[in-house]
């Protein structure tokens, strides 16, 4: 049995982080203006994640990374509300309960660092996500909460932690 790991950001995986969320969202055909693709933050998530009530972790594999989340104050709502970003696996990665693993870690660390709510914005065709997010226990909200910038993602959700 391989083993995954689950683990921060360090600043050595940036490129691989920013290769696999691209190439998810390009294998899914997610628009690459008002997502994640065109976020600057994506050449550089350790410097990103690397501030006060802040993470993102990576799952890997034999070295490699294949999947990644992370958690941070949701704009306009820091205080309670923290916000899932970025959570992006390759296919290797999916179907094998790495994507709960990654939520549970996400949602303990906002837990810990003092939020009261997770809030996550995704699409309507990204049915595999959507069904963890609703196993996981979030709910639909009628319109986005904060300023995410991601105006092409129109299924938002959110979570009592």
């Amino acid at each position: 049995m391989e083993t995954l790991k689950i683990r921060e950001i360090q600043p050595e995986d940036n490129q691989q982080v920013a290769g696999v969320v691209r190439s998810v969202l390009v294998e899914l055909g997610v628009p690459k203006v008002g997502t994640a693709y065109e976020d600057k933050a994506l050449d550089d998530m350790y410097a990103t994640y690397d501030k006060p009530r802040m993470s993102y972790f990576v799952v890997e594999n034999k070295g490699k990374i294949i999947g990644g989340a992370g958690i941070a104050p949701l704009p306009g709502f820091e205080d309670e509300v923290c916000e899932l970003q970025k959570m992006y696996f390759l296919p290797e990665a999916r179907n094998r309960g790495v994507g709960a693993q990654m939520m549970n870690t996400c949602l303990e660390f906002g837990k810990a660092n003092g939020f009261k709510k997770c809030y996550i914005e995704t699409l309507p065709y990204m049915e595999g996500a959507k069904k963890l997010y609703k196993r996981t226990g979030f709910e639909n909200l009628e319109e986005p909460l904060g300023d995410t910038g991601h105006y092409n993602c129109t299924v938002w959700m959110i979570k009592d932690l």
